[in-house]
This record gives C-alpha cells, structure tokens and sequence, in this order.
C-alpha cells in the first residue's frame, strides 16, 4: 500500500493582516474633547489666585500632566487615584503663559494627549517678597560670594524652596555652586571651590508673579553680573609670624607680622576682604574694652584691610615694629610695616581670600562676622539649601 501525506495549510483568519500593534503603541488620540481645564479656556486669561484643575471625562483618565512656565519652571501637581482629576498644588504664577501637556488613557489601554496653552492674568493685592542680589555690579576677589537679601523672613522650607528655585547663578568658566539660606531673610551662594580667576558671574531672580504663600508673591529682582580678578590668596601663618601672598598660584612676597595676643587670639580659618580704608581710627571700647584699661588704645591707623565685622584687619602697625615676625602681640589684627601694609593695600580689592593657620584662637565661625562662608565644607554648604 502506497501511502500519501497530505499537506493541510492551516487557516488563515482576518488577525493575519494586523499589524501585532498594541494600544498603547498607536500614535496618541486627540483627547481635547475628553480633557478640560478649571481656568484659561478659551483664550481667557486665567485666575492666578486659582490652582490649575484638569479632569478628564468620557471614560478616559489622566496618567501624566506636564505645565511648564516660559521661564522654563514646572508645575508641579497631583493626580487622584482613578485618574479623573489632576490638581497643582500651588496657584498660577502671575502674568505668566503656561504650556500644558495631558497624557490620558482609554480603557483599552489607547494612549491620548490634550496640548493647551494659557496665560495668566496679573497678580493683584498681597504683599510683594523682593529680593536684593549682591555686591554691587564691579570686579571682586575670587572668594566672593553672591548674595540674596529678602525683604520679608521665610521660614517654612516649602516656600524656602521656591524662592531659592526662582534664583540662578551662572558663571563662564561653568562652576558647580549652591545656594545657602543664612537665616530667614538672606541666602550666599558659592562654588564648590572658589571662583575661576577672570570669571563672569551672573545671578538674576524669575520670582515676579509667583506664589510664595496666601498673601505673598514674589516681586522684581534687578539681575546681577560681576567679574572676578587674578586669583589673589594671603596665608597668615600665626605661629610663624609671617604672611605669605599668592597671585595665581605665584608668590608675591613674604613679610613679618604680629598677630593677636592671650586673651585677643586672632581667629584661624578663611576670611574674605570685605573693604579697605586708607586712614580709620580705631579704639579699644569698639570691642569692649574699658577705656583707661591696661589694654585701651585710640590709634589713628593707616592702610587698613577689614577681614571682620567685629574689627579684624589687616594693617600698618609700626608702633610694634620690634614684634613683627617675633611676637603675637595685637588685640586681633594682623599688623605689619607701614611699607609692607601698603603694598598689601594695594594688592587686594573686595573678595580676596585671607587664611589664618597655626595658633590657637578661636575658628572664624561661617555666619555672623563678615563672609566666612568658606569655613564649611561643600556637603555642610549644601545642606543649607532648600533644594537638596
């Protein structure tokens, strides 16, 4: 028997003709009739008094809402459980336009984007946060920080947040830096390190219109640009007795110093020139001590450096000339030769960097005596921020 195989070709349904497409792989589906938006429909300007409301209807949900500002600032919200709302969670920033994209999904699982633009009337009554970006507009050491005066407190870190977003800094050379808050109405801001030499800084503020808390809002920020000089950096070695002076890494000169005394040590750590004064007279009641005591002085001083809010400079100090470079025996400046006090006078300007090593005094503490921001480490700096 001869025995034949046939060959059946299985059949071949309608399925064989798909793609193998998946819904959620199709382009997305216009969802604008399924998506509306509590405010600025229509071309109306919306309310910034008014947190921004999307829901979705028509058995459709919301997976995904992105609302970025023309500074570039999102929006941020949150979704209900089922999807059918999305409510941000502050209000709209004043005078502002908005770009909203809502991601929505059917039951099939068929993915949807609704597209809107709005823009948002003027913010009117409340109070205004302004904010003071500083130094003044010149050229500055490279330890120079930047900062932000705030004309009210902040004090709550999710306002804190939103204020120091709104600030920026930029600096070419490119520098990794942070903002720091000080305490309730002032933020600095540093590098990592200390600024390149030669650098262009720019810090401006995008705070006008947006909402900080019921019955405040953000107002004008004037923008900021500074330059730094060469890279300018003093080592005071207090046990040593001398001062080493650097300019981009190449030493300028070495001089004789005498530093303070048992019972005025001089502070050791980083310190940031804060002004110069060519003549400033200075008296021992300025810091506490009794006039007529064995420790009063009135002197008039010549080609002063002011290192410290509590009156720390660096200056002329012939009256102790057989001391410099043997003893410590200042109430807390740095005192040198007339000759050499000048020549450092006219070396430094505003943001150069003055260390003090060696001795035991106490540490230059980081707030509250002029700028000794550098005192902290970059992980400590960082963790002042709101941001982080």
């Amino acid at each position: 028997m001869i025995c034949f195989l046939i060959l059946v070709p299985l059949a071949v349904g309608p399925a064989a003709c798909s793609s193998g497409e998946r819904p959620q792989d199709a382009a997305p589906y216009d969802a604008t009739a399924h998506v509306s938006l509590n405010t600025g429909e229509d071309g109306r300007a919306a309310d910034p008094d008014e947190p921004l409301e999307i829901t979705a209807r028509d058995g459709n949900r919301i997976t995904d809402v992105r609302a970025v500002d023309t500074a570039g600032r999102r929006l941020e919200g949150a979704l209900s459980a089922d999807g059918s709302r999305w409510r941000s969670d502050t209000p709209l920033t004043g005078a502002m336009r908005y770009t909203v994209v809502v991601s929505t999904e059917r039951g099939d699982g068929s993915p949807g984007r609704r597209t809107a633009e709005l823009t948002t009337r003027a913010a009117t009554g409340g109070k205004r946060l302004e904010v003071d970006l500083g130094p003044d507009d010149g050229t500055y050491g490279v330890g120079q920080p930047i900062t932000a005066e705030l004309s009210r407190p902040v004090r709550d870190a999710g306002q804190r947040a939103i204020v120091e977003r709104a600030l920026t800094v930029r600096s070419s050379p490119a520098v990794e830096g942070s903002w720091r808050w000080m305490d309730d109405d002032t933020l600095h801001y540093r590098p990592r390190s200390y600024w390149p030499a030669h650098a262009t800084v720019e810090a401006r503020g995008a705070l006008e219109g947006v909402w900080i808390r019921d019955g405040l809002r953000g107002g004008r920020t004037e923008p900021l640009r500074i330059r730094t000089g060469d890279r300018v950096e003093a080592v005071v070695d207090i046990d040593d007795k001398e001062m080493t002076v650097r300019k981009n890494g190449e030493v300028l000169r070495t001089v004789p110093v005498t530093t303070g005394k048992p019972g005025f040590r001089t502070r050791e750590g980083v310190k940031v020139v804060l002004g110069r004064q060519a003549a400033v007279r200075m008296t021992g009641t300025s810091i506490g001590i009794p006039a007529g005591s064995a420790d009063s002085y009135d002197l008039d001083v010549q080609w002063a450096v002011q290192l410290t809010d509590s009156g720390e400079f660096v200056h002329a100090a012939p009256w102790s000339a057989a001391h410099h470079g043997r003893d410590n025996v200042s109430h807390g400046c740095t005192g040198m030769s007339t000759e050499n006090a000048r020549w450092f006078f006219d070396t430094v300007r505003r943001g150069d960097v003055v260390r003090h090593v060696g001795g035991d005094g106490p540490r230059m503490p980081a707030f509250g005596n002029g700028l000794g921001d550098w005192n902290l480490s970059w992980e400590q700096w960082r963790g002042g921020s709101a941001l982080n």
